[in-house]
């Protein structure tokens, strides 16, 4: 079965991690960092801060490799969340030190980022996971300025699957601003790794 395909990969790179093979680590790393460090980035809006969540993301992947459930979802998933608590947690810890310096202004505001920051991390997640044919359909109405009917030509779709594409797209996307911060987190990510 095709969709089972990804969710094998992930049984199989748990266990390797679990066996504790190196090599596992460098296959995932080189598949997700660009990602994790991406996510981190978008939340802190600083390169060090993210290359910092992205060492400790994976650390704590090669420490708890046994943390990961498949039936919860892919390792991709997973590991765009650990990503998304860790980066959120340390905006938290600068921001609660900018506070306490007088450097910054209220506790309110400080949440206001990083609610917003959350859910720009997540939108950016989902746009860069979802489907290549919803993706082009939503680029070229957002960044294009298309509607459906320009949308479908420029892809050569009907126009009623063009507005799917678009509705299902966007579905997808206002969901990042619906799933909880609090809560979400595995132990040991969004504290101190």
């Amino acid at each position: 079965m095709v969709r089972d395909t990804p969710l094998r990969w992930d049984r199989k790179m748990q266990q390797r991690l679990a066996r504790g093979e190196a090599a596992a680590l460098g296959e995932l790393y080189d598949r997700l960092a660009s990602l994790v460090h991406m996510l981190a980035r978008r939340v802190l809006d600083d390169d060090r801060a993210a290359d910092q969540v992205t060492r400790e993301v994976f650390g704590y992947i090669w420490e708890n490799p046994d943390a990961y459930d498949p039936k919860q979802g892919s390792m991709r998933s997973w590991v765009a969340g650990l990503t998304n608590s860790q980066a959120v947690h340390r905006l938290r810890q600068t921001g609660a030190a900018a506070l306490a310096d007088g450097a910054a202004g209220s506790s309110e505001e400080l949440e206001q980022k990083v609610r917003r920051a959350a859910v720009a991390a997540r939108a950016d997640y989902i746009v860069n996971s979802m489907p290549a044919p919803l993706r082009a359909a939503l680029e070229l109405a957002y960044f294009e300025r298309r509607d459906y009917r320009q949308t479908a030509a420029d892809l050569g779709l009907t126009e009623d699957e063009a507005r799917r594409r678009l509705r299902l797209g966007l579905q997808l996307l206002s969901s990042a601003n619906t799933r909880p911060l609090e809560g979400s987190s595995p132990p040991g990510i969004g504290r101190s790794l």
